[in-house]
């Protein structure tokens, strides 16, 4: 049978958008589907507005902390509407990139929303496409609780729509989204309440790094509610919102409330049940090691898998099965151990391998853990202290490093290059032959006793 196409990326962001680009480098007649701007989550309400706020938020904190080293200055006004006018312009530039490069790579761009007919046919407004292959790249999105009142509060999509700067909030969540938009909240002046279910933040990392986020942030005025969550959001005549809890620990009015508790497979225009393609009991697509689905055709990759949903794995998960689908690379795929992720908390944590409750199920009494808490040198000249913490966890007798994780500031910028370390292979015996870089924050993984 002749296909429209060799291969259809339904889904425009990060993964379906490089998968396209690289399998038409190798010749392959390619498409992307999208039903609204190019660039996905990350480019649009993800990763990249995130950290332009999280670069405002830290402005905030050098100027708050200037006086240390003889400045005389002030936060005396802050535009939250200029920055999201410029913020807003330059994600509009980055959608024209991307859509551009399609352009120069040769893969057409479909505009509208693809629903399978067939296993290999799309319908896309009135027109139907077929292909050999699909990658299907559709991402996620932002989870919101069945509870009355729910509809008042925002995800984190919604923080993004932000016309005015709220002067109080509420967010209810523990993952990462939660505790980024906290900590940017609360540096640029709004008033903070994160509410947890259970007793800490960042359950899913290792236990320090929740530890230290929680001291952090409480110790920057952040109101922190544990073991609670909302049972129902009140609109008051006024326009406040109130949350009422099964415990009644919550009583104030907000601006508003943001809910960041979790995201959810973005599958339901696909009509995905005329593929037979297998789900799992979160809806999230099954994939195998090579991102196949339980079609032979079709593929997936992203946060649509539900596995390790980070920009770069959903890139580079795509670049390798177009390798090996389109370049004869038959033993390409992503290797989906030991991939370094950062959380742009304030101040930011960086994170690789097993967390030390993992080793030790792992591995028993066969591992060592070692750990460093200082003061940054930046801090030196200020009354206020933010420790950093280091933590390395090691096994067997050459002391294998399996797990880094790092809380405090430039742990972002440092784990990239400790990352490449870990991944190929480094022991504790490595990094202790390396010469440290004096004086840095980083150099304390080197010297670690």
């Amino acid at each position: 049978m002749k296909y429209d196409f060799d291969l259809i990326s339904i889904g425009g962001g990060s993964g379906g958008i490089a998968g396209a680009n690289r399998a038409a480098s190798y010749g392959a007649k390619c498409a992307v589907v999208e039903q609204a701007q190019l660039g996905g989550t990350c480019v649009n309400v993800g990763c990249v507005p995130k950290k332009v706020m999280w670069f405002a938020a830290g402005s905030a904190d050098i100027i708050h902390s200037a006086k240390n080293y003889g400045f005389d200055v002030s936060a005396s006004a802050f535009d939250w509407g200029l920055l999201k006018q410029k913020r807003d312009a330059y994600i509009k530039r980055l959608n024209g990139i991307y859509g551009n490069n399609l352009s120069n790579n040769k893969v057409q761009h479909i505009e509208g929303t693809a629903t399978f007919i067939d296993p290999h046919t799309i319908q896309v407004g009135e027109q139907q496409y077929t292909a050999e292959r699909f990658l299907i790249a559709t991402g996620g999105k932002p989870s919101i609780p069945t509870l009355p009142g729910a509809h008042y509060g925002l995800t984190s999509d919604g923080f993004f729509e932000l016309e005015t700067q709220p002067k109080k909030v509420a967010i209810v969540g523990a993952g990462f989204i939660a505790v980024e938009l906290a900590g940017v909240f609360q540096s640029l002046g709004t008033q903070v309440t994160l509410i947890l279910r259970g007793d800490q933040a960042l359950r899913q990392f290792d236990s320090m790094l929740g530890a230290e986020l929680m001291n952090a942030m409480q110790h920057q005025g952040i109101r922190v509610e544990t073991n609670t969550s909302p049972s129902a959001i009140e609109k008051q005549s006024n326009g406040q919102l109130t949350i009422t809890t099964a415990n009644g620990a919550i009583k104030d009015e907000y601006d508003e409330v943001i809910w960041a508790i979790g995201r959810q497979p973005n599958t339901d225009s696909l009509a995905i049940e005329k593929t037979g393609i297998e789900l799992d009991k979160n809806g999230f697509i099954n994939t195998d090691e090579w991102q196949k689905t339980s079609q032979d055709h079709i593929f997936a990759v992203g946060d649509v898998t539900g596995r390790t949903a980070l920009t770069p794995v959903a890139i580079a998960a795509a670049r390798r099965l177009s390798d090996r689908l389109f370049n004869g690379q038959t033993d390409r795929k992503l290797d989906y151990k030991l991939i370094p992720s950062v959380i742009f908390s304030h101040p930011p944590i960086g994170t690789i391998g097993l967390t030390e409750q993992q080793a030790t199920e792992q591995f028993g009494t066969d591992i060592k853990v070692y750990t460093s808490r200082f003061n940054p040198m930046s801090q030196a000249l200020s009354t206020e202290k933010q420790p950093t913490v280091m933590k390395l966890i090691t096994t067997g007798q050459n002391e294998k490093i399996i797990g880094c994780h790092l809380f405090g500031e430039n742990s972002d910028e440092i784990l990239q290059g400790f990352a490449v370390a870990i991944k190929m292979g480094a022991t504790k015996k490595d990094f202790d032959d390396t010469v440290a870089i004096h004086p840095t924050n980083a150099e304390e993984l080197v010297t670690m006793t």
